[in-house]
């Protein structure tokens, strides 16, 4: 069978063709719900801890009120639960205006149901959440949260109590899933290369060389002064004037207490979000591999083959510029 592609991409779910922006996610969501009972059922006992009866549910896709908005997804059975669902694309939540608005809505408030709550979907995780939501609870409703991952959790498990055809449907939402949230980019051998300097982050009692080397982790700010706004797939460091090792970035956690991953460091919260990354195996050069021309602290990028056969940091930066004009 031929493949099929999409703006050079290839399609492997049909909700790809929908689209990635926060209004398709919230489609693609919506879409699910309806056509596959058991994963309605499973998303409202995770957020109600109650059964619902998927024949009785009604779902209502960006329904607007002239005094609070659009909301992206409402589902009830008009009898024991009322749902909104707020969705958003990436490490993004809902704030507070928008949440209190939500939770004023005529509809909403009038219905006669025993639970209620306004749901918060987006790629932070269920932790990261409890800690930056404004609130957890709003004029008595419940505000809870459920990441993409989870989501993508809740499909998998509702797949054995489903048809030949909900099934196919929940494994291309999985394949979707996978897609839209941060992912590092696996066919990339781009590498980012930071320096790490001899001392130790403030109030911590840890090296940032021990930090890599012995904790098999390291962390920075999520965007902003340079730092990657996405996780790279390979990082590397560089310290004693030349290259020490590379790694893959096995797995990251978005955070603002960096104790929450490195015990070494101070249990306190930061003001802005860092990713903490799971580092893979080093990969050390098998040669000598100087810095070259490269300010002190800069960090840039390479692909990974030049920084092992080039006899410098920057000449391996600059090869890499070149194959890419």
């Amino acid at each position: 069978m031929g493949t099929l592609k999409a703006y050079g991409d290839e399609v492997l779910s049909v909700f790809q063709l929908i689209g990635d922006k926060e209004n398709d996610i919230t489609k693609s969501i919506a879409w699910a719900l309806n056509k596959c009972p058991s994963f309605l059922v499973n998303v409202v006992h995770e957020v109600l801890e109650l059964k619902a009866d998927p024949e009785a549910v009604d779902i209502l896709y960006q329904s607007y009120d002239a005094a609070t908005g659009i909301t992206d997804i409402e589902m009830t059975d008009y009898k024991t639960f009322y749902l909104i669902i707020e969705a958003k694309r990436g490490w993004i939540l809902p704030g507070a205006e928008q949440l209190t608005k939500y939770s004023i809505r005529d509809t909403f408030t009038m219905a006669p149901v025993k639970k209620k709550a306004i749901v918060s979907m987006s790629e932070c995780s269920e932790e990261y959440a409890k800690c930056n939501l404004p609130f957890m609870e709003v004029n008595g409703v419940p505000v809870k949260h459920l990441s993409w991952k989870r989501i993508y959790d809740l499909a998998g498990n509702s797949r054995d109590s489903s048809n030949n055809a909900q099934k196919k449907l929940l494994e291309e939402l999985q394949t979707y899933l996978r897609g839209i949230m941060t992912m590092q980019t696996k066919e990339s051998n781009w590498v980012y290369v930071v320096s790490l300097g001899s001392g130790s982050p403030e109030g911590s009692n840890i090296s940032w060389i021990d930090i890599v080397n012995k904790c098999g982790r390291y962390y920075h700010p999520v965007g902003g002064k340079g730092w990657p706004k996405e996780p790279p797939n390979y990082i590397a460091f560089r310290y004693e004037g030349q290259l020490q090792s590379i790694h893959h970035i096995e797995d990251y956690v978005v955070s603002k207490n960096m104790h929450d991953e490195i015990v070494e460091m101070p249990d306190e919260e930061w003001d802005e979000n860092h990713f903490i990354y799971k580092l893979g195996p080093a990969i050390t050069p098998s040669k000598l591999v100087k810095t070259g021309n490269i300010y002190p602290s800069g960090r840039v990028w390479a692909m990974l083959d030049t920084l092992l056969t080039a006899d410098t940091i920057s000449e391996a930066r600059d090869i890499s510029k070149e194959r890419m004009l």
